[in-house]
């Protein structure tokens, strides 16, 4: 089977890092930087939209677990993270020692149907092309148990503070340089794509919104449920 399209560009990306910096400035500037600023957002983006004790939490794209480490001292969940990265699931695992992580680098889940409450992609779709998000979506609901959420992070151009994004991505390529891939998806992509997956989307967060602020994520938030089954 076909791997990303970035599998090798990032697996060279990660271990120029870890050659360069020391492992932990390596690990965070793997995920962007800010690693723990951000793994606090993101835990409390999922505990405001239903993540509690007792849950099974997948992480895609978890890297090196920014969400992990500050999850598995703040609360009692099972726990999948999948990377397409070993070196960054092996730090990840260093952090959260009771986790499970998984190296998969393929547009599905590795996990049984129905066996999971909640699943989070923070700044993985943003890296992908729709039509490959779109079979993510596809297989989250699979996997997701009814009533379940999906809760991901997302560019969006109506949103004025991710313009850097997208300029930065496209002042690298005027310079000649090759840039990895930053997508920006449209609300009514995503209200389309649930619409024929069969989700229903529950909320829309940008900046400004909620205790834990979207803009302080750089990215807005949607939120996506199984349906219950039905009686």
């Amino acid at each position: 089977m076909a791997q990303f399209h970035f599998v090798e560009d990032y697996e060279r990306y990660v271990s120029n890092l870890i050659a360069t910096y020391p492992i932990d400035e390596a690990m965070a500037l793997a995920v962007g930087g800010d690693y723990e600023r951000v793994g606090q957002i993101e835990a409390a983006i999922l505990k405001s939209f239903g993540l509690k004790e007792g849950m099974h939490l997948v992480d895609l794209g978890c890297g090196s677990g920014r969400l992990a480490s500050v999850l598995y001292t703040s609360v009692e969940i099972d726990f999948t993270g999948t990377d397409v990265v070993a070196a960054l699931l092996d730090y990840a695992k260093s952090k959260a020692p009771r986790y499970k992580f998984v190296v998969h680098q393929q547009l599905s889940i590795p996990l049984p149907d129905a066996s999971a409450d909640m699943i989070a992609a923070f700044s993985l779709f943003t890296h992908l092309l729709h039509a490959e998000t779109y079979l993510y979506l596809e297989d989250a609901l699979r996997v997701l148990k009814p009533g379940g959420r999906l809760v991901f992070s997302f560019l969006e151009f109506a949103e004025s503070g991710h313009w850097g994004v997208f300029k930065t991505t496209f002042e690298t390529i005027r310079g000649g340089h090759q840039s990895h891939l930053n997508t920006f998806i449209e609300r009514n992509a995503i209200q389309t794509w649930a619409d024929h997956l069969g989700f229903e989307l529950e909320r829309f967060v940008s900046g400004g919104e909620t205790a834990w602020d979207a803009a302080a994520l750089g990215q807005a938030v949607v939120v996506l449920r199984k349906p219950d089954r039905e009686a």
